[in-house]
């Protein structure tokens, strides 16, 4: 056997494909190839808020450093050849594999706001097109207008402060919550604007996400709930200017951070005629349509679930090295845990939603703790086995999370409660765990 045949090509260098081809290289025997877009050494994407804030330098988010024969920069893969197990790159190189790992993560969601792209009507709707500037291409974004996904956004955004006097963030969701407040910390007076109820309706509740928002609040953050921009503005040279609200308000802005979500890149899959569907479709052995691809992270799809979180992402990197080293392991989903940290001058903001938040029947009980004054809330769902056992299903948590760290254990184990679930709640622990973003 060749080793090209037994070489692993992982396609993707961010905290999936970089967690993956370091254990393909630890255990020994195979040949792995890590193949990353961006110029940059791979990081931690949990950081860029952190970056982007100010109190971490860019490299301190690198990740473990690989040797040389073990990653590639700036390479981008253009297409799959199936047939002869291989990567076509942007460069005109080809390289061969005997298996492929496809770790593309996910790009930014870019919603369909007028004057966002050079081939959008005016702001207004009212002025006639007019002809754009010769080196403005079809698809480019306003300047002053930015993603929140990578560490080269938070190299863009950080040379454009200096000329901003008020920041609007479209999105409130966990993105763009840490968008804002790494603006807010930085000095910048930030706009925070969702089109949801609340903040974070994925992960939290009414009450909880009404406590964030008063905490961003203290932090100098305005938070407008249940507000949908309409349109970007822009001056004559296409700087953003602000942005316009459904109900015709205007929002004054030199900078815009769009965050909204993101989708998982699939396209490399799709043109080789992999399954996918929300996300590259993957087994329980975190195999595609095809035996010898497989996908980890946020382009993976399993059991119908793209988690598109950093837990998962490295729970899915190790077990399909486990996979490629030959052992007979099978993955069976992961257990979904958000976890965000707000600073704050007199004491920060911990917050973390794990499992459902929301009960799901009749079945299901909610013990709630909360202390407005002290901005603590802490709310556990419990469910009633067939046994007649309580077990712990999810909860959201905001406040000291020191404090209520044995919840994380409890739910981590799925085991019957011993005692009242309002003892979990007052019950001191050990840490609730690391970021997971």
């Amino acid at each position: 056997m060749t080793a090209t045949e037994t070489r692993v090509v992982v396609v993707g260098g961010g905290m999936a494909g970089h967690r993956l081809a370091r254990q393909v290289a630890a255990r020994g025997g195979r040949e792995v190839l890590l193949l990353c877009e961006e110029p940059q050494a791979p990081y931690n994407r949990v950081l860029l808020a952190e970056v982007l804030a100010g109190r971490y330098a860019p490299e301190l988010a690198a990740l473990t450093e690989l040797p040389d024969q073990v990653v590639r920069r700036h390479t981008r893969v253009v297409r799959i050849d199936r047939d002869q197990h291989r990567v076509l790159c942007d460069d005109g190189s080809a390289i061969g594999y005997g298996d492929l790992v496809l770790a593309t993560g996910s790009n930014p969601v870019l919603p369909a706001l007028r004057g966002l792209f050079d081939d959008s009507p005016p702001a207004s709707g009212r002025e006639r097109w007019g002809r754009l500037p010769a080196a403005k291409t079809r698809g480019e974004l306003p300047s002053g207008v930015f993603a929140f996904r990578t560490l080269a956004d938070c190299a863009d955004i950080d040379a454009y402060l200096p000329d901003v006097r008020q920041a609007v963030v479209v999105g409130g969701g966990l993105l763009g919550v840490s968008a804002a407040r790494a603006l807010a910390g930085r000095g910048v007076p930030t706009v925070l604007a969702h089109q949801g109820e609340h903040l974070m309706e994925r992960q939290l509740d009414e009450d909880a996400a009404g406590l964030l928002a008063g905490h961003l609040a203290e932090l100098g953050i305005e938070v407008h709930t249940e507000c949908r921009v309409r349109s970007v503005l822009t001056d004559g040279e296409r700087r953003v200017t602000g942005v316009e609200l459904a109900d015709g308000f205007r929002l004054d802005a030199q900078l815009l951070v769009v965050a909204v979500g993101v989708r998982p890149r699939t396209n490399l899959a799709q043109a080789a005629g992999l399954a996918v569907r929300k996300g590259i479709v993957v087994d329980d052995r975190l195999t595609t349509s095809d035996p010898r691809i497989h996908a980890v992270g946020d382009c993976a799809e399993h059991d119908g679930e793209v988690y598109g979180l950093a837990g998962p992402a490295i729970a899915q990197a190790d077990l399909l090295a486990r996979v490629l080293g030959g052992e007979d392991a099978v993955y069976r989903g992961s257990r979904l845990l958000t976890r965000l940290t707000l600073p704050h001058t007199d004491r920060p903001l911990d917050l973390a939603a794990f499992g459902e938040t929301t009960p799901a029947g009749p079945q299901d009980r909610v013990v709630r703790l909360t202390d407005a004054g002290r901005g603590s809330y802490r709310k556990v769902i419990v469910r009633r086995d067939e046994l007649g056992g309580d077990r712990l299903v999810g909860g959201v948590l905001l406040g000291d999370l020191d404090t209520v760290g044995t919840i994380a254990d409890t739910w981590e184990g799925d085991e019957a409660l011993s005692a009242h679930p309002l003892h979990l709640l007052t019950t001191l622990g050990t840490n609730f765990g690391g970021p997971s973003r």
